[in-house]
């Protein structure tokens, strides 16, 4: 394992940072952020991703480079650059690779669509209720379970509001930080319903 004293001074400094924990531990999360936020740039032009997708891939692997380095994952051999990028790298290869498999799933979601608007009126009416009903309860259901915090997170953006709003409403340190909670959060949320949905088949 690479000595901490091996790093560069602002590494050093989240490394130690995010190992002691506290309520300044935020403060360290937003600055691991921020520090490798150009990857994104690289990620859309290196990988063909969207700027969207891009931001999701960062935000992903911000969330793991961090449970690896407060759980001891994290062994020191490369520097934090380069152990953030490569992970970063893996999961912009894993979105490419998900978003061309996903390209079958939509037109099968196009013909459920379609089978549905060629029914009568009043069958297709029952039909598309009946599919809003069970999403509505699976959201529900899946809300309940990620914790009263990420549900409030959810909810705030779902009815507007900025990340910056919400940081200042649930003092979270800054922007940058509920964005990457609000990840977490979502793949949690996705985590939920899909096992509801393997349940039920």
């Amino acid at each position: 394992m690479i000595p901490l004293s091996a790093y560069n001074g602002q590494e050093q400094e989240i490394l130690a940072g995010l190992r002691q924990g506290g309520h300044q531990r935020r403060s360290y999360e937003e600055q691991l952020y921020n520090t490798f936020h150009y990857f994104t740039r690289e990620g859309a032009r290196k990988y063909g991703l969207t700027e969207e997708d891009s931001a999701s891939a960062y935000s992903d692997t911000i969330i793991s480079v961090i449970d690896n380095i407060v759980y001891n994952r994290f062994e020191g051999r490369s520097s934090l650059k380069s152990y953030t990028y490569q992970i970063f790298s893996n999961k912009c290869v894993d979105l490419k690779r998900k978003s061309t498999t996903n390209k079958e799933k939509v037109h099968q979601t196009h013909h459920l669509d379609t089978l549905i608007m060629m029914l009568p009126d009043n069958a297709r009416s029952v039909v598309q209720q009946l599919i809003d009903n069970s999403n509505r309860s699976l959201l529900e259901k899946g809300l309940r379970e990620i914790g009263e915090k990420c549900k409030q997170v959810l909810l705030l953006f779902e009815d507007g509001y900025s990340d910056r709003e919400i940081a200042a409403m649930l003092e979270y340190n800054s922007a940058d930080v509920v964005k990457v909670s609000r990840r977490r959060c979502m793949d949690k949320l996705k985590e939920k319903i899909g096992a509801f949905n393997r349940n039920y088949e």
